[in-house]
């Protein structure tokens, strides 16, 4: 089968892999119709290339048709069509039990102190081969894979592998208050989705980005927008001069690791990038430092006693924080990885009901799975308008 591999840092490539087939008795096959590219998948494009390997499949936002079921599947058959979430988990260990199931504890990588496995996702969270890919092996057919009806087009469901249940644990996190106002930094798709769940939610929401398209897309459905570059040295005066010199109840930090405004960080992350991999994963598990001016704005413009949400990936083990602003402000902080099926039931009613949250029409590029490569270059560039890639095999 074709399958988006990857090679080293800013190259992928498409090339033939060998199928997958059933291991276990519970495994699904799916062929793939959809599968999104996500800014993390951008992480192992640039920073996160330590723990890659020649030939990792990429791909962790997939959807399409069970072709083979394994003896013991009954929930899904041959035919059904079913999105796949990212986090790979059993269902039915204690930590899935408690809606965490990002630290499922089938599929924990303990060898690496790390949460569930992860489709596509570097040695840290399992090596799976993911779905960017003609065919996926999904195993747990009775517990994870989310089965969709026919009728609407992949877009409408395929956001439930990732975007949509990130966005809404990132607010469910930032814990709004009724009628408050919520600030999203960083308007790429999960931000962008952020923002929507917040306004259907009765929130105010505020937006922060650099990016004109950005910018102009979370505009046209009136979020109020901060351009950075305009902002850059009183953003945090202008905020509080809206928010009734307090600032915003919570901040939502979309942005992650690769934030604009840190050169320090960036000049650290582009150097290890230059050193033999074993030295680069040493630094990486021990002294890596993030680009933190997101977090430390959110720091900033956060009213005291609000809540700082994290959906932005971070990497870093020897990040500085600034405690006694945390401790003086009684700023709260959550974060983590998407536990996609606990959100489901409760995202589900808004696909079947008029999609107030925009999924249809949500992706920017619709391109066959060949074309990639370009289809990456393109979406890191944010070249064309690139706001959300869909590869199609």
């Amino acid at each position: 089968m074709k399958a988006v591999a990857w090679h080293g840092k800013r190259d992928v490539r498409v090339e033939n892999v060998p199928d997958p087939g059933i291991r276990e008795p519970d495994d699904v096959i799916v062929r793939i119709t959809s599968s999104g590219v996500c800014g993390s998948d951008l992480h192992l494009y640039e920073v996160m290339t330590p723990y890659m390997k020649q030939g990792d499949v990429l791909g962790h936002e997939s959807m399409g048709v069970v072709e083979e079921a394994g003896p013991e599947v009954t929930a899904v058959g041959p035919g059904d069509r079913v999105v796949v979430p990212f986090n790979i988990s059993c269902g039915t260990c204690w930590m899935c039990s408690q809606g965490l199931q990002s630290q499922c504890e089938t599929t924990q990588q303990r060898e690496h102190g790390t949460g569930a496995a992860l489709f596509g996702y570097t040695v840290l969270y399992g090596e799976v081969p993911g779905g960017q890919a003609e065919y996926l092996r999904v195993p747990f057919g009775n517990t994870l894979p989310i089965k969709v009806p026919e009728g609407p087009t992949d877009d409408r469901f395929l956001f439930l592998s990732d975007v949509l249940p990130t966005a809404w644990q990132a607010v469910e996190y930032a814990d709004v208050p009724d009628g408050g106002t919520l600030l999203v930094l960083g308007l790429g798709p999960i931000g962008e989705m952020a923002t929507r769940i917040g306004q259907h939610r009765g929130y105010r929401v505020l937006g922060v980005d650099l990016v004109p398209d950005r910018i102009e897309r979370a505009r046209s459905h009136g979020v109020e927008v901060y351009d950075l570059r305009d902002h850059d040295d009183d953003l945090v005066e202008v905020v509080q001069e809206a928010t009734d010199g307090r600032g915003p109840d919570s901040v939502l930090d979309a942005v992650g690791m690769e934030a604009h405004g840190a050169p320090v960080a960036k000049a650290m992350q582009q150097m290890t990038g230059l050193l033999p991999t074993p030295v680069q994963r040493k630094l990486m598990e021990t002294a890596s430092i993030d680009r933190l001016h997101a977090l430390y704005l959110a720091i900033e413009l956060v009213r005291r006693g609000g809540t700082i949400s994290i959906s932005g990936v971070y990497g870093g083990m020897a990040d500085p924080m600034p405690m006694r602003v945390l401790f003086d402000k009684q700023v709260q902080i959550r974060m983590g990885q998407a536990n996609v099926l606990r959100w489901v039931p409760q995202i589900w009613p808004l696909l079947l009901d008029g999609d107030p949250l925009g999924t249809d029409a949500f992706a920017s590029h619709h391109v066959p799975l060949d074309e990639a490569p370009a289809a990456y270059q393109q979406f890191q560039k944010k070249d064309d308008g690139c706001f959300k890639v869909v590869l199609q095999p």
